[in-house]
């Protein structure tokens, strides 16, 4: 029997009053003493710090590199005239599928030079991806590095996220100054070298790799550094952010947050199904007319011909009530028949309804907000935004909405603004 594993930061977690459980075969905090509400409260309004070393990495080197990833990847990435397309510095999103068009997993690449690139994945999905890719590269010049648990990673995440960073950094300007969305700066000896993107270093002299992502909808980064510095990285952005109301959050803020900002949980919201009629369709290269793709890749015939009937469509509801999702959970039509099953189903603690409207805490509303339950359905139909629809496990039945989109007046596309900078950096880039 595998052993459940444990992240560097494992001992801080239970020194600081985390309720662990095991998630992608690690020992992980799914809150610390704030509880849940306070953690996603505080990725609104102020920051919140995630442990993420529990995530995978796969390193892809080799003048063949992008050609196995265009073969591989969904994301159109060779076309230098396509929107989004990835160069150095730049990382997108996007999935590795099987043959039959049914999800591995989904990934961000970041290419850290001309013929370097990293492949972050999830817990437990280093192993497989780098199989994936090891067993489709057939002759070409290409190393596929599985770096599982050799690399140290965070999330600082929030509107506070910018000015905790920058106070600590060594030149906060060079640093993170007109770094748009879904950019990077900074490289890891750990990676090797031919990276352009130059040095970032904390004060001490700490090396690390800054992207402009995350897992929230909110403004802030994914942080890499070397494994064993990644305590101490740590325990100094947690010292700097009391000041701005920072807060260790676990797994349960990280999945109420990024249900409300509409990103799904790959193997429970995309999983083993096609990856079609569901919100995320602009990680596959459709071309316009949205009858074929702008480039070939491992599933893009079985997607194409593919009579899938079922639709994925998010939903948010009229109060905090959940139904959890389980074999025991329907969705039901108007008419009480059974139409679906539940795939995510949390609370964003950071909204509401006003005038039929849902509003955001991130707004300022004037009265506290209650929270709404939202996440994702599989239905054997598609419904318009609008749609209701009733959630039930046999004893709860809840009312909800389908939506194209969930929480409002989200920040993670912002123009990054550094402290005591008037100066606008340019934003730039695509998820």
């Amino acid at each position: 029997m595998e052993l459940v594993k444990k992240t560097r930061l494992y001992d801080w977690h239970l020194a600081h009053g985390a309720h662990l459980a095991e998630f992608g075969g690690y020992q992980m905090p799914l809150w610390y003493t704030a509880g849940t509400r306070a953690e996603h409260l505080a990725v609104i309004s102020a920051a919140g710090i995630f442990d993420t070393s529990h995530m995978a990495a796969v390193s892809v080197d080799g003048t063949e590199a992008r050609l196995l990833l265009e073969r591989c990847f969904t994301r159109n990435i060779g076309a230098e005239s396509a929107k989004g397309a990835l160069i150095p510095g730049r990382c997108l999103y996007g999935l590795f599928l099987n043959d039959d068009g049914t999800v591995i997993d989904d990934a961000i690449v970041y290419q850290l030079a001309a013929e370097r690139y990293l492949v972050v994945v999830n817990a437990g999905m280093g192993g497989p991806v780098a199989a994936h890719l090891t067993a489709n590269r057939q002759d070409m010049a290409v190393e596929v590095t599985d770096r599982t648990d050799h690399l140290g990673k965070l999330d600082l995440q929030g509107p506070a996220a910018v000015a905790i960073l920058a106070g600590l950094l060594r030149d906060p300007a060079a640093a993170l100054g007109g770094l748009g969305y879904f950019a990077f700066r900074g490289s890891l000896a750990d990676l090797g070298g031919g990276q352009p993107q130059g040095t970032i270093a904390l004060d001490d002299g700490t090396e690390l790799l800054v992207s402009r992502t995350g897992y929230t909808g909110e403004q802030g980064f994914e942080i890499f550094t070397a494994i064993d510095k990644l305590e101490r990285v740590w325990e100094r952005l947690i010292a700097a952010g009391q000041a701005h109301g920072l807060l260790p959050c676990g797994l349960a803020a990280r999945d109420s947050l990024r249900a409300g900002a509409g990103l799904p949980l790959s193997l429970q919201d995309i999983g083993p199904w096609p990856f079609l009629h569901n919100p995320w369709q602009f990680a596959l290269p459709w071309l316009p007319d949205r009858r074929f793709f702008s480039k070939d890749f491992i599933g893009a015939s079985a997607l194409l011909k593919s009579n899938w009937p079922k639709h994925t469509l998010a939903f948010a509801g009229f109060d905090p009530r959940k139904v959890p999702a389980g074999p025991d959970s329907l969705v039901l039509n108007k008419e009480g028949e059974n139409c679906g099953t539940i795939l995510t189903c949390t609370t964003d603690m950071a909204i509401d309804r006003q005038e039929g409207e849902i509003i955001s805490l991130a707004a300022g509303p004037a009265r506290p907000v209650k929270g709404l339950c939202c996440g994702f359905v599989l239905v054997d139909r598609q419904l318009p935004p609008g749609s209701r629809v009733w959630l039930s496990d046999g004893r709860r039945r809840v009312e909800v909405e389908i939506r194209t989109d969930i929480r409002p007046e989200r920040t993670a596309r912002r123009v990054l603004h550094l402290p005591n900078d008037n100066r606008l950096p340019v934003e730039g880039g695509e998820a």
